[in-house]
């Protein structure tokens, strides 16, 4: 199982990286991002930490951690300039924030992430059939999540990716200990969203393929 959005106590998670990733992998996980929130205020600063703290890590466990991060809240216009400082700082995989429907995240920052191939759109609320099929074509992921209120339109973000053949990810969007859920019923999360048990193994291998790709 992999998950490639959580959070520490580097950015508004509970758990230092090390606890993050032990506790991940104790629950049967073999790859993580840790993916900690940034904007222009912080970004030099959390993505070098997030980057030293897995390069301290290769090898030392059976699970794979990878430097990501996620653009939060940031203006759509922003997001272009942000997703290739994060990439210079040595993030390894870039997730944007999307538009969710229990925040309130700016319209048109879906699109925005979208347009700059991120890798990873996280819970991107009623995002539209036509930002759908732009997703595809740049080749970002869009993710269903286990979270709270973020997952209320994982059905939606499903059927939509179904319907044009636009990839899916599964992720947790961790922020505590009670956020790491045991491998089977997080299959369920996707399941519950009207995903095939098959779509399901898609879904498990688009995020192996992402992160081979990430890593070059």
């Amino acid at each position: 199982m992999i998950d490639l959005h959580t959070h520490s106590v580097l950015s508004d998670g509970e758990l230092l990286p090390s606890e993050l990733v032990r506790r991940f992998e104790a629950a049967g996980y073999r790859a993580l991002a840790i993916t900690d929130h940034v904007d222009p205020s912080n970004l030099e600063v959390i993505i070098p930490q997030i980057v030293t703290f897995c390069d301290e890590m290769e090898g030392s466990g059976e699970i794979r951690v990878l430097p990501g991060v996620e653009l939060t809240h940031v203006p759509p216009a922003l997001i272009p300039r942000l997703v290739n400082r994060s990439r210079a700082l040595g993030a390894k995989l870039v997730v944007v924030h999307g538009e969710t429907i229990v925040e309130p995240v700016r319209a048109g920052t879906n699109r925005a992430a979208i347009e700059a191939s991120v890798d990873i759109l996280a819970h991107p609320g009623l995002i539209t059939e036509e930002e759908v099929i732009l997703a595809k074509d740049h080749s970002v992921l869009l993710e269903l999540t286990s979270r709270k209120g973020h997952s209320l339109t994982n059905g939606h973000v499903a059927r939509l990716a179904q319907k044009t053949g636009a990839a899916l990810v599964l992720n947790s969007d961790a922020h505590a200990p009670g956020d790491i859920w045991p491998v089977d019923l997080f299959r369920e999360v996707a399941l519950g969203a009207g995903v095939s048990e098959a779509d399901v193994t898609t879904i498990f291998e688009n995020a192996r393929n992402l992160i081979e790709r990430c890593l070059g």
